[in-house]
C-alpha cells in the first residue's frame, strides 16, 4: 500500500510497500491492510504507525485529521500537524503532550476573543440606540 499525511505546510510521510497500517478514531483504533474497502473518517489526537514488509514500524503523531483509504491500496491523511519518528515513546509523551496543550491555547484564545467580539457588539448597540438609551423621543 502507499502512505501520504501531509500538512498544510509539507508532505511529512510519502511511503510506498506498507504492509499495515493502524490508527485512531472516536470509535477507537483499528487497522488497514492491502485491499481494504474505500474508507473515510476522523482521525483523534494520536501516533499512527505502519509497517513495512521487512517488519520494521514506523510511527507518526497527528494532530486530529482526516484519513482516507482509496482503491484498497492508497492510505491519505490531512492533519494540522505531525511529527514523524520511529522512538514510539518520545512521540507518545512529548508530541501529544504539546499537541494537547495547543488545543487548549486555542480554547483560551477563542474564547478570549469571542469576549471581546461581544463586548464590542454591545458598544455598538449602545451607540445605535438614539439618545444613548432606548428609543428615546425623536421630537
Amino acid at each position: 500500500m502507499k502512505l501520504r499525511i501531509i500538512t498544510p505546510l509539507s508532505v511529512i510521510v510519502d511511503e510506498d510497500n506498507i504492509a499495515a497500517f493502524t490508527a485512531e478514531d472516536a470509535s477507537g483504533s483499528f487497522g488497514i491492510l492491502p485491499r481494504h474497502a474505500d474508507f473515510l473518517t476522523s482521525l483523534t489526537i494520536s501516533v499512527v504507525s505502519w509497517l513495512w514488509a521487512d517488519g520494521s514500524r514506523h510511527y507518526c503523531a497527528v494532530r486530529h485529521g482526516v484519513l482516507s483509504v482509496s482503491g484498497g491500496q492508497t492510505i491519505a491523511i490531512a492533519t494540522r500537524d505531525a511529527v514523524a519518528g520511529d522512538d514510539l515513546a518520545t512521540l507518545d509523551q512529548s508530541v501529544l503532550a504539546r499537541f494537547n496543550a495547543d488545543i487548549e491555547a486555542e480554547r483560551v484564545e477563542h474564547s478570549e476573543s469571542t469576549r471581546l467580539q461581544l463586548n464590542a457588539i454591545r458598544q455598538i448597540m449602545l451607540h445605535l440606540r438614539p439618545y444613548g438609551h432606548g428609543l428615546g423621543n425623536f421630537t
